[in-house]
Formats: structure tokens, C-alpha cells, sequence
């Protein structure tokens, strides 16, 4: 049983918490994931570590409730435990030798984004963020991020914050004065293929994290199989991190949307919606 130390509501259907997992917040590294079971009955799901304090053996989690088992997940409240919780899982990021970095995040893929740009910044790299959101009212993360870059740009798609548009707006007019060792970018998959059509021409390196595809978490599903480089990688075990040159995400992105008839879900309620 893990128990849940700390709770915070970040917007009307996004939630942090602080789940004490020693074990885990020993191994962590920013890119990997963990499963969860609330409890006995109840289904396994993935989810991207968003912080880890290895002294205070706690692992951070945030969730946007969209289905059964994350609006189960909201309801639990600090003192309250979680049945199972396994990881670190998935390959983590290699972070070292870059000296500069823009870090892009969409909607929710925000929270994955955060801790790669806070190791990046503990590293020593100038760090810039970019993070899209569809208004101000779904915007989280901004005061952790402003601590942990050289320069955050924060847009909305109806203008309510920041600037008006989406982060590849933003990133172009970037690389119009500057130059980065690495992009990496977080979010929807249409949104990471545009970022990455960006950085092709610019010939800098990119890679995208294929989180949003699992299902499984343990490459038995096969729910999260993708072509990277014209090879069938499985995004839980040889991910999620890729290189976003390589990604047919149009084969990504027409999979995502196969079973969209049959989906029952909120999360049109919130995040980010394109590039």
C-alpha cells in the first residue's frame, strides 16, 4: 500500500499528488513512468513521473481526470493509500552534454515536460520553455517552470494568456536568433510531429516522449506499438523518449484515433489541441 502524502488541484480536471514510494524514488529519473492499481478490482494504468525527492522517498504524479480510474484517483485524498504502484518503468532520458535545450510542452505533456527541462537546468544547460495550453483557466506548472529555464513562453489558443497561438509559433520565431543543442517536445501527437517537421529544417536534434500511446505499460498489449524509423518499437520498453525525426506519426496519430467512436471520456473538457 502506498499512501498518498500530499494533494494539489492544479485546474478543474488536473491533480498532483505526492505518493510515498521510497523504493521507486530511489531509481527514478526524469522520462520514466509508473503503474497504479487504486485497488483490488481495479484496472492497471501508466503514469509519467513528474518529480521524485530520493531523501524523502516520494514520487510526484499528475492526472488529468478522464476516464474511470483517474476520476477514481481524484477522489482519494491525502492519508488515503494506493494498492499497487511499480516502477521506475521505461528507458529514462539521456539529459547530459547539452548545453542549451528548448523545452516544448502541450496541455498536460506540460507536467512530463518539467522535470527533463528542471534536469537539463540542474545540469548546467540554458534552458527555454515553451508551454501551449487552450487557456489561462488549464495552465499549470507556470511558477515551478519559471524557476527552472532561462526564458518560459506560455501560450493559449484564445489569447486569455501569454501570447495567442501554439508553441510552434513560438518556436520559430526562436530559432530565428537562436540556436539549441535539443528540442524536446511533450504533448499531442500532432503537436509533436509539427515541432519535429520545425526542427528537421533546422537541423536540430529533437526527440518526443510517445507517453499518450500506452496502454499496458509492459509491452504485452501492444497498444503502444509505433514505427521509428521504419522499426516496430514498443513506446513502454524501447521509450518512451524517441527521436521525433524518425516517428511516423501519421501512422501514430491515425492509430490514436481508431477506437475514437468508442471512447467515453472528458478530455475534451481541457489540455491543448495542436501545433
Amino acid at each position: 500500500m502506498y499512501r498518498i502524502l500530499e494533494k494539489k488541484i492544479l485546474n478543474d480536471t488536473v491533480q498532483m499528488m505526492k505518493v510515498e514510494a521510497p523504493l521507486i524514488a530511489k531509481k527514478a529519473r526524469p522520462g520514466q513512468f509508473i503503474i497504479l492499481r487504486i485497488d483490488e478490482t481495479g484496472e492497471r494504468i501508466p503514469l509519467t513521473i513528474a518529480g521524485f525527492d530520493r531523501e524523502a522517498g516520494t514520487i510526484t504524479i499528475i492526472f488529468q481526470m478522464v476516464g474511470k480510474t483517474t476520476m477514481k484517483l481524484g477522489t482519494l485524498e491525502e492519508g488515503d493509500y494506493i494498492k499497487d504502484f511499480v516502477g521506475p518503468l521505461g528507458k529514462a532520458s539521456e539529459l547530459e552534454g547539452y548545453k542549451s535545450a528548448c523545452v516544448i510542452g502541450g496541455g498536460l505533456g506540460t507536467a512530463i515536460a518539467f522535470p527533463q527541462a528542471r534536469e537539463l537546468f540542474e545540469l548546467g544547460a540554458d534552458v527555454d520553455i515553451i508551454a501551449g495550453f487552450r487557456s489561462k483557466d488549464l495552465i499549470i506548472l507556470e511558477d515551478e517552470m519559471k524557476k527552472t529555464c532561462r526564458s518560459l513562453y506560455i501560450t493559449t489558443d484564445d489569447g486569455s494568456n501569454g501570447r495567442k497561438g501554439f508553441v510552434t509559433d513560438v518556436l520559430r520565431e526562436l530559432l530565428k536568433t537562436r540556436t539549441y543543442d535539443v528540442v524536446i517536445a511533450i504533448g499531442p501527437l500532432v503537436m509533436m510531429k509539427f515541432v519535429s517537421a520545425i526542427t528537421r529544417e533546422a537541423g536540430i536534434k529533437t526527440i518526443v516522449s510517445m507517453n499518450s500511446v500506452m496502454v499496458d505499460g509492459t509491452g504485452m498489449c501492444g497498444g503502444c506499438r509505433l514505427t521509428v524509423g521504419g522499426e516496430t518499437k514498443f513506446a513502454c520498453v524501447d521509450g518512451p523518449d524517441f527521436d521525433g525525426h524518425l516517428v511516423d506519426f501519421d501512422e501514430a496519430i491515425m492509430r490514436s484515433a481508431r477506437y475514437k467512436e468508442e471512447e467515453n471520456h472528458s478530455c475534451r473538457l481541457g489540455g491543448y489541441t495542436n501545433g
